[in-house]
């Protein structure tokens, strides 16, 4: 296989070749090299195959750019799966108009058949950020893969959960695999690599194009089982891979949030045309993987040490925080407690690990 990786990006670059194009291509030749060795009738014969892609094919005149594009790979350590590999991802094959080929970075597994999507706005809240990572986290510890685009956000914070318990994570990008974009995420791209894999069907040095990014969602949703939205407004690219997920006959999760929230309302509404509700990961994995065992699954009121109970003024501050930050004066508001009383219960939870503090004493929860 390695050794026609050469012809494989060469027949990418024809113009005029789509992936199902491509495709037709292979089952009727058997490889790229058979491609571009036959005849312009024989190419004729192959549904969806147009002038201008056999032209392409037949006065092929791209070789410096293919050798460029292998020198790229080799200095970013990245390689080509094609569709015909034993690697490439089982469920996106699937779909309408799979990739012909995936840009890989780090290493894709037969265990990803098992896999989630979790997208959502990249202006995300923190209350999204937590319940996304915390959902993530509980996903991937149960051995489910989580796809995500590494956007700023609810993207950003997918991936985060299913590193924090160290399990497979996949970002899907809309450029080329040597752009680091978002720039703030280059490390997350490296641990991602390193934990999973960074994926892309787009050559080398690809800039990250607006148009880039709705035929990227349809890999995110094609490699997934369902798809998961956290935090979508109602113009949101994440509506969108929603979309292709109900097409491509995938299930599509929506976590709710306040009525009052801009941010809310593309997931509401996905609620309302008969999305399913999500609460916490058994919500998912109960839906998509029936008998799997879900857990352990750690008390709300729970410490972060060995299962180490709350004090009731620390439980009722905790639950202040269960979906916003909050200033001191509205806890002490909304809890009913003296301000020596949450005081003390907000040193307690931070010294526990499950809040962090913010500039001006505002508070906000952590993952558990």
């Amino acid at each position: 296989m390695q050794q026609d990786i050469y012809h494989w990006l060469a027949l990418s670059f024809v113009e005029g070749l789509g992936c199902i194009g491509y495709r037709n291509l292979i089952r009727q030749f058997h490889t790229p090299g058979g491609v571009f060795k036959a005849s312009s009738n024989d190419l004729e014969k192959v549904e969806g195959i147009r002038n201008k892609a056999i032209k392409g094919i037949k006065e092929f005149k791209q070789s410096a750019r293919v050798e460029q594009e292998l020198e790229l790979m080799r200095k970013h350590e990245v390689k080509l799966v094609p569709f015909v590999d034993d690697i490439y991802p089982a469920n996106l094959l699937n779909i309408y108009d799979p990739p012909p080929c995936l840009y890989v970075k780090g290493d894709l597994s037969r265990e990803d058949k098992r896999a989630v999507a979790v997208v959502g706005s990249r202006f995300a809240s923190s209350y999204g950020m937590m319940v996304t990572e915390r959902i993530s986290r509980d996903i991937a510890r149960q051995g489910i893969t989580i796809v995500s685009g590494m956007a700023r956000g609810i993207d950003t914070s997918a991936h985060r959960g299913a590193l924090s318990v160290k399990q497979r994570t996949i970002a899907v990008l809309g450029c080329g695999l040597d752009v680091n974009y978002p720039l703030e995420n280059k490390k997350l791209k490296d641990e991602i690599a390193s934990c999973g894999a960074v994926v892309s069907e787009l050559p080398m040095s690809t800039a990250p194009a607006g148009c880039n990014f709705p035929r990227r969602n349809r890999i995110i949703s094609g490699m997934s089982l369902g798809v998961v939205v956290v935090e979508a407004s109602h113009r949101s690219g994440s509506l969108i891979t929603a979309r292709l997920a109900l097409e491509q006959g995938r299930d599509v999760f929506a976590v709710p949030g306040s009525i009052d929230s801009l941010r809310s309302r593309g997931t509401h509404q996905l609620i309302k045309e008969g999305a399913k509700l999500v609460e916490d990961a058994r919500d998912i994995i109960s839906e998509l993987i029936p008998g799997a065992k879900c857990g352990p699954w750690r008390s709300r009121t729970e410490g972060a040490a060995d299962g180490e109970r709350l004090s009731r003024e620390a439980g009722a501050v905790l639950a202040l925080l269960a979906h916003e930050q909050a200033h001191i004066d509205s806890i002490i508001a909304g809890s009913g407690l003296n301000s020596s009383q949450v005081s003390a219960a907000l040193l307690d939870l931070e010294l526990k690990g499950l809040i962090r503090q913010l500039p001006g004493k505002h508070f906000m929860r952590k993952n558990n």
